[in-house]
């Protein structure tokens, strides 16, 4: 049998995991709930203006990009028609012709390049903070005149000072516990922008 966590039954260490969860989603909501509210403003004003979201990171961050790009453009709790995002995470060709082509820390920055433009805005995802093609697509981003926002954790990294919205999951001790707090997060992002920030909003 495994020992992840010494002279503790499965049960305890299940208990343990499910207080950290709480612990860190209750932090993120008292510390950035109202950066919740002006990240989906903040969106609500880029679709108004004809802009639109892009959205991309690594790993279950890439995941969590998919995740929140097929809710604005399907729906999630609202009927409404479809809003203009995409996650820069989904096409292999790009992403294998970029990263054999460029480097990987170029897979990102690439599509900024071809698609955004100003008015728009970029959420960029990473656990750690500091994952160098999100980075280095926030700064490009940043050039063509978009907003971004960034979901993070632990202590933010470089990524924190870059973005000019932060929804960062300080308690957070590892990429579980953070993403289980980023998915919390893009659901209330888009709900709120839904509910609140579109034309015609309830």
């Amino acid at each position: 049998m495994g020992t992840t966590q010494a002279n503790l039954k499965p049960s305890e260490y299940l208990a343990q995991i499910f207080e950290e969860t709480i612990a860190a989603q209750r932090r993120f909501f008292h510390d950035y709930g109202e950066n919740l509210i002006k990240g989906a403003k903040m969106m609500g004003d880029s679709i108004a203006g004809g802009g639109k979201i892009l959205i991309f990171g690594n790993g279950g961050s890439a995941a969590d990009a998919q995740h929140m790009a097929a809710e604005l453009v399907g729906r999630m709790l609202v009927e409404r028609g479809p809003l203009p995002a995409l996650a820069l995470t989904t096409d292999t060709s790009n992403l294998t012709a970029i990263g054999n082509d460029y480097g990987f820390e170029h897979v990102f920055t690439k599509q900024i390049q071809a698609l955004a433009k100003k008015g728009d805005v970029v959420v960029a995802i990473s656990t750690s903070g500091n994952s160098p093609n999100v980075l280095e697509a926030v700064r490009e981003a940043r050039k063509k005149g978009c907003l971004s926002i960034a979901m993070t954790g632990g202590v933010g990294g470089k990524l924190k000072q870059e973005c000019d919205l932060v929804l960062n999951v300080e308690l957070g001790k590892n990429s579980c516990r953070i993403q289980e707090a980023h998915g919390f997060a893009i659901h209330c992002l888009v709900d709120i922008l839904d509910r609140f920030f579109l034309p015609g909003a309830l």
